[in-house]
């Protein structure tokens, strides 16, 4: 059975989690600023022509925002760890509780793939409080307890085309830069603009599909793409850009 938390390492916990909040709030924030510049920097290669060079620079772009993602998702679970912290420092409670659960794993998960030592600090102690092979299977989810979004946000794996002509179309649209993928977009738009007048030879049965955010011609999105993606989101992050 775990032992309970020395009282030392759980008052810690609580001045961990409130350095760790601040600390992701600052980075969401600084990265966020360099983004921005990278999208500007980006706009111009458009605007030379330079595709090619375009399309291998977005994807630091991309990386950099799924991990601003995942700093998002880390303080949230700060926030909750914080609000229930005497759950966690109660000595008679030696399990993990379900409410608290989703961020007690994702915290231990994400910890490694962040850059704060206070997260580490954090891990280490809920490790501690809870025992090595709980905090064994978080590190591993072994279990598949992990939150998918906090899974897909750790790995690092390319971008797939998809995702990459998206953020350049955004990119092109929010800058009045010039690109291809826009040529395909908009015949995309006309195609949807049209939707609604269906042929007779192919009735619908009333239910319309949901557009792709790029010609249908492209390769589908992989279930991967589509929870890193999150087009609405992406979308509203363009919005923001406009007028800058």
């Amino acid at each position: 059975m775990p032992q309970p938390v020395p009282h030392l390492a759980l008052a810690r916990l609580k001045t961990s989690l409130k350095m760790a909040i601040s600390k992701l709030k600052f980075i969401q924030e600084k990265k966020t600023a360099l983004t921005k510049q990278q999208r500007r920097q980006l706009a111009e290669l458009l605007k030379q022509g330079k595709e090619s060079s375009a399309k291998i620079r977005v994807e630091n772009i991309i990386r950099d925002d799924i991990y601003i993602e995942l700093l998002e998702y880390l303080e949230l679970y700060c926030e909750l760890l914080l609000a229930r912290i005497t759950i966690i420092l109660d000595p008679a409670r030696t399990t993990c509780e379900n409410n608290i659960l989703e961020g007690v794993l994702s915290v231990i998960y994400g910890a490694s793939h962040s850059e704060l030592k206070e997260l580490i600090t954090i891990r280490d102690i809920l490790i501690h409080k809870y025992g090595p092979d709980f905090g064994k299977r978080a590190l591993e989810n072994s279990d598949g307890h992990v939150p998918e979004k906090i899974v897909k946000r750790c790995q690092v794996d390319p971008p797939e085309e998809t995702l990459v002509n998206l953020y350049l179309c955004e990119i092109a649209r929010a800058y009045e830069a010039p690109y291809s993928g826009l040529k395909i977009e908009e015949i995309e738009e006309a195609k949807k603009d049209t939707g609604d007048e269906d042929d007779d030879d192919e009735p619908s049965g009333g239910v319309k599909e949901p557009e792709a955010p790029i010609a249908e011609t492209a390769k589908p999105l992989s279930p991967a793409a589509k929870e890193l993606s999150e087009f609405d989101a992406l979308k509203a992050r363009f919005a923001a850009l406009k007028g800058k």
